[in-house]
This record gives C-alpha cells, sequence and structure tokens, in this order.
C-alpha cells in the first residue's frame, strides 16, 4: 500500500523561525539556543530561572548553560535523593543557586507556589523550565503567584497538532498533555506560543509577544515536524490501516497493523457488496454480540 504523509513542515518554518537558533550545550533539542536567542530580545532581564526535575544539573538541562556560564541564579528541584546527591555536587561553593530536594506538586503543601516562597526568587522570574514526563499541564496550571516571562513545557508530540488531550491530573499517570492542550492553558494565563522543538513549547507573556514577529502562533502553524504522529484511519471495508510511526516511542515495540485490527478478516467487506448470505448472517450476530 502506497501512502505518503505530506508534512505542514514548510508552512511551520516561518512562524517557528526561533527553532532555526537551535544548539545543544546540554540541553536535549536545541532548547539552549532558543533560550539565547528570546533574552537577547527581550528587555530587563532579572536572570532568575527554576526547573524541575533537575537530575544532576546538567543531564538534559535547559538552565546549566544559564547558570554555570551566564551568571544566571536559579532555583532547581530534584525529588530523587540520589540524584539530589549530584545536583548538590553541580553546584557545590555556588551561592547562586538554591536546590531543593522535593518534588513539585500540582496541589498541597508542595505547589511550586508554596516552595518558591520559601525562596528570594522574584515573582517575575525569567525562565520557567518544567519537564516532569505527564502532569506538567496541571504544575502550571496550579501556578498563581508567580508569572515567568518565559516557560518551558514538556509536551506530548504524539498527539496530533488538532487534538486537546489533557492526561488525568494524578502523579501516579505518565501520559503527557497535547500541543493544543498547553496553548490553550497559556492563552488562559495571557501567554503567547513563540517556538516549539520535538518535546518542548516555549511561551512567553503576551505583552512580550510582539518582540518575536510571529504571524500566526497555532500548534498546525508552529509544530510541522510529524515524524512522531502514528495515523490510524479506516478503508471502505473496515480494514484499520496505521501509518507514520510506527513504534511505542518509550518502549521500542513496533505497532502491530494486524493487532489493531476491529474486524475479523472474513467480516471485512464493503456493505454494498454481494457475499455469502452466510457471512453476513454471521457478520450481524457478531455486530449485535460486539455493541452490547
Amino acid at each position: 500500500m502506497d501512502i505518503k504523509n505530506k508534512s505542514n513542515e514548510s508552512i511551520a518554518s516561518g512562524n517557528n523561525w526561533l527553532k532555526e537558533c537551535s544548539n545543544n550545550i546540554f540541553s536535549q533539542f536545541g532548547e539552549d539556543g532558543i533560550i539565547e536567542k528570546i533574552f537577547s530580545m527581550l528587555p530587563d532581564s532579572n536572570r532568575w530561572c527554576v526547573e524541575f526535575g533537575a537530575w544532576d544539573g546538567k543531564h538534559l538541562s535547559n538552565t546549566h548553560l544559564l547558570l554555570s556560564q551566564k551568571g544566571w541564579s536559579g532555583v532547581l528541584f530534584e525529588a530523587s535523593r540520589e540524584r539530589f546527591g549530584d545536583l548538590l555536587r553541580t553546584y557545590d561553593g555556588n551561592e547562586k543557586i538554591i536546590c531543593i530536594n522535593k518534588m513539585v506538586a500540582f496541589e498541597g503543601k508542595n505547589t511550586l507556589d508554596r516552595l518558591l516562597a520559601i525562596t528570594p526568587v522574584p515573582e517575575d522570574f525569567d525562565l520557567l523550565s518544567i519537564d516532569v514526563d505527564g502532569n506538567d499541564y496541571h504544575i502550571w496550571r496550579s501556578l498563581e503567584k508567580y508569572r515567568p516571562r518565559v516557560v518551558i513545557i514538556e509536551f506530548n508530540n504524539t498527539i496530533p497538532n488538532s487534538v486537546e488531550f489533557i492526561q488525568p491530573a494524578d502523579p501516579s499517570v505518565n501520559q503527557g498533555s497535547s500541543l493544543l492542550a498547553m496553548c490553550n492553558l497559556g492563552k488562559e494565563k495571557g501567554y503567547e506560543l513563540i517556538a516549539v522543538t520535538d518535546s518542548n513549547a516555549f511561551f512567553a507573556d503576551a505583552k512580550y509577544f510582539e518582540f518575536f514577529q510571529i504571524g500566526e502562533n497555532s500548534p498546525e502553524a508552529m509544530n510541522g515536524d510529524q515524524k512522531y504522529l502514528t495515523h490510524i484511519f479506516q478503508l471502505y471495508d473496515g480494514t484499520l490501516v496505521a501509518e507514520g510511526n510506527l513504534k511505542l516511542l518509550w518502549h521500542g515495540i513496533p505497532i502491530d497493523q494486524k493487532k489493531i485490527q476491529v474486524l475479523p478478516s472474513s467480516f471485512r467487506y464493503f456493505p454494498e457488496k454481494k457475499v455469502n448470505p452466510l457471512i453476513k448472517f454471521a457478520f450481524s450476530i457478531y455486530r449485535k454480540l460486539f455493541l452490547k
């Protein structure tokens, strides 16, 4: 079966122009370069950042370049006791860095608002990086007192741009939310999408949006990369077809097209086609049982 999926990457390239500034020193998908460009365009930087989970402070970090080479101050959260020890060693002797061994929550005593309240970070600090592999949406939603100028937040790039999916607000669930969900939340909070990488969306306070000269910033206009999408569609005879990314990204297991079929092969026929009456009768029984 010859099926080609045309990417809208050419449409997105002009709007998502900040991605062209991508550069990795410690980050994963070019965030270091994008961050540097963003703050070269924004006025009145206070040079404060917040990140969690911080790991050892260096591994796939969106803030380590700022903290280790640019003289920024920061608050870093890491829930793992072992990784927190590594984090302390990374910033040993650096009085500008506050390391906290807590898991940031979206409710209760460990919300980001409450944890930041015990630190000297200003309410309008420059950069917040959220990457907790699931409840990112709910943590950002819970933030009320503090208003970072720029937010970097992880989203699930296997979900189509047109789908608003919000994972359950449950610390035990790791599913991720869609880019559209993040954009809608951002607008509720007064932020605009300014850049997208493979797994992170960048939002700026809406009052700075004009600085970036972006035309349309919808998910479709900003996120043209289709390589993570799995497309499932149905043919006239009831066959389901999977195309695009045919592997579970986080598990490495191929998606078997035979195993996603709803109908047995003998029942896959176009309804108007003449087929053996016994097959049609058997299908009618199957359909009734299935619908029950």
